[in-house]
């Protein structure tokens, strides 16, 4: 049987209510993706999303990103490498320590919003970001874009790599997301969301937002956790894969 992997960016939130409304949507995924205190987080969201990762029996990766709160991370930080990279690795050691205490082993690493952007446009910063990743971090997974910078650089470094897709934004010619301010870049109706999700899973052709025909598959389709109906989208999804006779699996 044919698998496929769901992740979601969780624990981005202040409070357990918010964790608590992350875990609705656990039932539904395989993989989450936890803020780790530099765009959103704090110690009592990290453990309540890693207990309530465990439970669901999700694997669990850090989900580092510019350490810019006020902008939850979505705007482009002036930063000094050195001191970016400090900061992605305190991210990752501060859950990796909250994960250690409830058992639960990290598997991967997801970059945040602007940062991950950042990454895609600038081949430099891939190279040194996952250089920098794959040493530090060695046994953890990378995940990010499929057909990008971040997945070219994890090659050359031979650091395993999940290729990931999105079901709710269109794509380039060249196999790139279409920027969120060209019009239709958004997905609104489920429906084609769930068919654009079923053609990057089974590896079959959709198209562009221009129209041309695009072929690609990925390992993992993002669910944008921050969706009101993230819960019921993630629902929709497993059951549409289930029902073309994919499996949803770790």
């Amino acid at each position: 049987m044919q698998t496929i992997d769901i992740n979601c960016d969780l624990g981005e939130g202040k409070t357990a209510a918010d964790c608590a409304r992350d875990a609705q949507i656990m039932p539904y995924i395989s993989r989450c993706n936890i803020a780790c205190g530099g765009h959103a987080g704090n110690l009592t969201t990290m453990q309540l999303s890693v207990a309530n990762a465990r439970r669901n029996g999700l694997l669990v990766g850090a989900h580092p990103g510019y350490p810019d709160p006020d902008n939850f991370g979505r705007v482009s930080l002036k930063i000094e490498l050195g001191s970016l990279l400090e900061s992605i690795w305190e991210q990752v050691n501060r859950l990796r320590d909250v994960a250690g205490e409830a058992a639960v082993r990290l598997d991967h690493i997801k970059l945040h919003g602007a940062l991950y952007n950042d990454a895609e446009a600038d081949r430099a910063l891939a190279e040194r970001l996952v250089g920098f990743l794959a040493e530090e971090f060695p046994a953890l997974k990378i995940m990010g874009l499929a057909n990008g910078e971040m997945e070219a650089a994890a090659r050359r470094h031979r650091q395993p790599f999940i290729r990931e897709g999105f079901m709710d934004r269109r794509y380039l010619n060249d196999h790139q997301l279409a920027p969120r301010s060209m019009e239709g870049a958004v997905i609104s109706e489920l429906d084609l969301c769930l068919a654009q999700a079923l053609c990057l899973a089974q590896g079959r052709p959709f198209e562009s937002c221009s129209g041309a025909p695009l072929q690609f598959s990925v390992d993992s389709i993002c669910v944008h956790g921050d969706n009101p109906n993230a819960a019921a989208i993630a629902q929709r999804l497993l059951l549409h894969f289930q029902s073309q006779g994919i499996a949803v699996r770790r």
